[in-house]
């Protein structure tokens, strides 16, 4: 997630462009997909690995996609619109954790 061109150059080829933007995106995913899949004791829905997960996978993209945007200068047509469909849904996750 930090440097995917390092890793791809360790195991396959280097990535540049669009692909590196990707590879982060992906890396965010497989630390999500880890967290929910985390053993532990059950708890309540809000509380639950996978719950989290989601949590964190929503809130982490929308912060990098937004980044993208201010800082990084990458603006696609949809960019915009993602960053408002992640935040929205990780609020949503937000209110429901905090209201059960």
């Amino acid at each position: 997630m930090i440097d995917p061109a390092l890793v791809a150059a360790l195991l396959l080829a280097d990535l540049s462009g669009s692909a590196l933007l990707f590879g982060r995106c992906f890396g965010i995913a497989l630390l999500a997909l880890g967290l929910a899949c985390w053993p532990g004791r059950q708890r309540a829905a809000s509380g639950s690995p996978p719950f989290l997960a989601m949590l964190f996978y929503n809130l982490l993209i929308a912060l990098y996609l937004a980044w993208l945007g201010t800082v990084g200068h990458q603006v696609g047509l949809l960019l915009w619109p993602g960053v408002a469909l992640h935040a929205g849904v990780a609020l949503c996750l937000i209110w429901t954790w905090r209201h059960e």
